[in-house]
Formats: structure tokens, C-alpha cells, sequence
């Protein structure tokens, strides 16, 4: 990709110019560096780009034909060439394209089904829902769940992902079996640790329960497998292999959501979506927010080498979005190789990481203001509050703004102690208000930067081969551990050895 090298020199020019000056020197700037889509505003200006460096970044977005991307993918073109496949995750919410209306169709069709199995479910008498999965089938619901679920939920719902017991024995302790339903979340209904817990949670629910008793239920693109587990075909949901797992939310994966949200409350999550969506396809290069957001990530990494990524929500309901962002992100965009197989030649994804603000202000935020590197960031705050604490709304919110402005500026200080480097980069992102809609188009904004970045890269974002290796040694290893095989490499026979005299 050697038309990202350009990206050097522009860094090189701007490199003893501080963010402060330049803020100065272009009085618009906070204005013009930012924009507004229904209830979710963007500034950039605390970037460390200038107006010419920001017109070569969108130079090369008419270059890599990203307009022309974004359409590929939402006609369903074979955008995931290593799998064979479309990636039409916004099927799932809008029907943008002649292409994706059988798509966006069959997802209809899969909601009205999980609308009937919503109603029986709040008209009966189960209290609790359980949701089983991992990764893609657990990260997104568990976001939108604790992000949205109100306190006096008619159905509280519960997720268990990993396969360490001690997971599914806190969730399952405070709960009754006999008022609690579970849900078993897998596309091929193969995954180790979904089965093992699923196993778990449908022994504890006791006899009958998966028949008779109506209370356990899948999604998954496997009807005969979860027909096997012991669920009946009625109460299993779809899913497809034209959408990835960590692009799910907006399917039946989203049950758990539709729950603990209910399906208004869904339907307007997948609006709000849909919005992003349609303004990534409709909006000019300079005024499409994805396409802002991504060039900013690629001028980061490449233009000034940043090797991690903080993402800091200054509301507790978002605590879990840099868990969900490190997923959508890191596996999407965590490659080496460009499309054709060749090696992609300069540095893809940063590790992206963060934590909700306040708490984390008083943890690593000492490494943000006065460490070695500069950490890039995506501050997220909501306008207006709902608890009704009007003093902690105006504290949290003068957090946000003084940290975004400090990490800018710095101090300077005789002592070095107290000196603040500043010219830290970072973009803020406000919500009008947290609700469906509104997050919706936050978590789609997001999808649609990251496809942008992999397409600025030559990668592919869609495929998640990575993640395959660690389970196939794991498999093996399995037997070794059960005392029926040898391993192969010798510090793993050396810390077997450990294991199996502890154990």
C-alpha cells in the first residue's frame, strides 16, 4: 500500500507543531473538523492533522474508491474473497440495495419468529434468561444489554461465555432453575466452550426442560446439531454465513437484547443502525463520518506510528463498548496479509483498549498524560442524563471535556515532574442521549470504519482465520492433559508434567 507512505511526510511537517498552535493558527478548525449525524457529533479537531494533511488522507480515499466499497458491500458483493463470501450485516437492518432485499427478507422474517418467541416468553412465568456464547455470539448483546436494559427489566438476562466453570457457577448461583430459560448461541453449534457451558446450563434447568418445558432455545445456522442438544426446531432461531459473528448483534443474535430491551426497543436499535448506514452510502467524502473516522485511524497508525488505541466512554452504561470494540476491531483488521496474499508491508491494526471514565482517570490515565508514548483516543460522552443526579452529570461531564482538553494542551512546569507534554489526539463523540437508536448508529459507525480502514490496507475484514491455530493445539493438547497422549513440544510436556503433579 504505497500510497499510504505519503502519510510520512505530511507527519514529518507537522512534527513540531504543537496541537495547541494549531488550534491557534486556524480559528474554523473547531467547527470544520467536526460533524453531526442525527444525535451522534464528532470532533476532530484535537487530531494531529492540519487542513492539508486532512485533504491528502480524503485524497486517498477517492484513490482506494472507499465510496465505491462501501457499495460493493452493501449489494452484496464477495467482499470476504478468502471465505467466498458477501458481508451484508446491514441486510440485517435496512434493505439498501436491490441485492440485499432477499437477505434483509429473510432477516424480517427470522425477527417476526423471535417477536413470538419474545411475547410468550414475557408472558410466562420465567423471570431470568441465560445467554450462552462466545465472542461475536456473546460480546455485542452483552453491550447492548448493559448498556440499554432498564433496572425493573420484565426479564433479566444473564450471559455466560467462558468455558472457566467458575463463570457459569457465578451466573447460575442467585437463580432459580425453575424460572429461568436459556438461550444457546452458536452458529455451527460446534464451538468447545459454548457447548460445555450449554451443557451446564441445560443440566441445571433439570429434566424436560428442553422439550416440555419450553425454556431453552438456540440460534444457529446448525438446526440438526441443536436438535441433537435437545432443542426442538420451533425455538430455534437462524443465522446466516453471509453475516460474521462479531457483525451479529443485528440478528437473532440479538435475542438476548429483544429480552431485556424488548422488540420496540430492538427495532429501533436496528433504525438507528440503518441511518449510519445509509449516510456511509450517501454522504460526500468530507462529510461522511465514517470515512473521516477511518482516515483518522490510518493517520494514527501510519502517519504517526501509534501502537495502541484508547477508546474511553464517560457514561457506566457503555463500560463494556472497549470490549466489544477490541473484537470488532482487532479481529477484523488484526492481519498481515493484503487480499491477494501478499504481505501488507506496514503496520495494520493498533491494540485498542480503554475502560469507562471516571475510574479509569485514576488508574492508567498517569500513562496518557505524562508517559513516553501517545496514546490516540475516542472519547464518548452522552449530553443529556437519565438518573436524575444532576450534580454527578455536570461532574462527569466536566471529567470529559477537561480531559480531552488537557491531554491536548499539557502544562508546562519548572519542575519536570509536573510537566504535561500534551499533543496527545484524541476525538470526541456525544450522544445526544443513550437510547436505541443512538447506539445503534454508534456501534454501526464503527463497523463501517473498520471495513474502511481494511480497504485503505488491501486486507480483508471479514475473515478471523487467527483465531483458529490456538483451538486446534488446544484440541490436541486435551488428551495429553486426560493422561492418554504425549504432547509434542517439549515445554508444554515440561508444564504438564507441572500441572498433572498439582492437580
Amino acid at each position: 500500500m504505497n500510497r499510504l507512505a505519503g502519510l510520512d511526510a505530511h507527519a514529518q511537517r507537522l512534527a513540531g507543531t504543537s496541537l495547541a498552535a494549531l488550534i491557534e493558527a486556524d480559528p474554523a478548525r473547531a467547527r470544520d473538523f467536526a460533524l453531526r449525524v442525527g444525535p451522534l457529533y464528532a470532533n476532530f479537531a484535537r487530531q494531529r492533522y492540519d487542513r492539508i494533511a486532512l485533504d491528502a488522507l480524503f485524497a486517498l480515499a477517492a484513490e482506494a474508491d472507499l465510496a465505491g466499497a462501501m457499495q460493493r458491500q452493501l449489494d452484496g458483493e464477495i467482499v470476504n474473497s478468502t471465505e467466498g463470501r458477501a458481508a451484508l450485516h446491514t441486510a440485517l437492518r435496512g434493505g439498501l440495495s436491490l441485492a440485499a432485499a432477499g437477505p434483509h427478507a429473510q432477516a424480517r422474517r427470522a425477527r417476526e419468529r423471535m417477536q413470538a418467541l419474545v411475547a410468550s416468553l414475557q408472558a410466562s412465568a420465567v423471570t431470568d434468561v441465560v445467554s450462552v456464547g462466545i465472542g461475536g455470539s456473546d460480546l455485542g448483546p452483552r453491550l447492548v444489554v448493559d448498556a440499554l436494559a432498564p433496572a425493573n427489566a420484565r426479564l433479566r438476562v444473564h450471559f455466560i461465555s467462558n468455558v472457566d466453570g467458575n463463570a457459569a457457577r457465578r451466573v447460575l448461583a442467585p437463580l432459580d432453575p425453575a424460572r429461568t430459560a436459556a438461550i444457546v448461541i452458536s452458529k455451527t453449534f460446534g464451538t468447545q466452550e459454548t457447548l460445555l457451558n450449554g451443557r451446564i446450563v441445560r443440566d441445571w434447568l433439570g429434566e424436560g426442560a428442553a422439550y416440555h418445558g419450553g425454556r431453552l432455545y438456540a440460534v444457529s445456522a446448525n438446526v440438526e446439531r441443536a436438535g441433537d442438544f435437545g432443542i426442538p426446531p420451533e425455538r430455534i432461531l437462524p443465522m446466516w454465513d453471509w453475516v460474521g459473528g462479531r457483525y451479529s448483534l443485528w440478528s437473532a443474535v440479538g435475542f438476548p437484547i429483544a429480552l431485556a430491551i424488548g422488540m420496540e426497543a430492538f427495532e429501533a436499535l436496528l433504525d438507528g443502525a440503518a441511518a449510519m448506514d445509509a449516510h456511509a452510502n450517501e454522504a460526500p467524502l468530507r462529510e461522511n463520518l465514517p470515512v473521516l473516522h477511518a482516515l483518522t485511524a490510518v493517520w494514527n497508525r501510519n502517519g504517526l506510528h501509534a501502537a495502541t488505541q484508547a477508546v474511553l466512554p464517560y457514561d457506566d452504561r457503555l463500560r463494556l463498548l472497549p470490549n466489544y470494540l477490541q473484537q470488532l476491531v482487532m479481529e477484523s483488521l488484526g492481519k498481515s496479509v493484503r487480499m491477494d496474499g501478499s504481505d501488507v508491508g506496514l503496520h495494520t491494526v493498533p491494540v485498542w483498549w480503554g475502560g469507562a471514565g471516571t475510574d479509569t482517570q485514576h488508574s492508567f490515565f498517569q500513562a496518557l498524560h505524562q508517559g513516553t508514548q501517545a496514546v490516540p483516543a475516542d472519547f464518548i460522552g452522552v449530553v443529556r442524563a437519565e438518573h436524575g443526579h444532576a450534580d454527578n452529570h455536570m461532574a462527569l461531564l466536566a471529567n470529559l471535556l477537561a480531559q480531552v482538553e488537557a491531554l491536548a494542551n499539557g502544562q508546562d512546569a519548572d519542575d519536570p515532574h509536573r510537566r504535561y507534554p500534551g499533543d496527545r489526539p484524541s476525538t470526541l463523540l456525544l450522544l445526544d442521549a443513550l437510547t436505541p437508536r443512538s447506539l445503534g448508529m454508534l456501534v454501526a459507525l464503527y463497523e463501517h470504519s473498520v471495513y474502511l480502514q481494511s480497504v485503505l490496507w488491501g486486507i480483508n475484514a471479514f475473515d478471523q482465520f487467527g483465531v483458529e491455530l490456538g483451538k486446534q493445539v488446544a484440541s490436541r493438547l486435551l488428551p495429553a492433559l486426560q493422561g492418554e497422549a504425549e504432547a509434542d513440544d517439549a515445554v508444554t510436556r515440561e508444564l504438564l508434567r507441572e500441572l498433572n503433579q498439582r492437580r
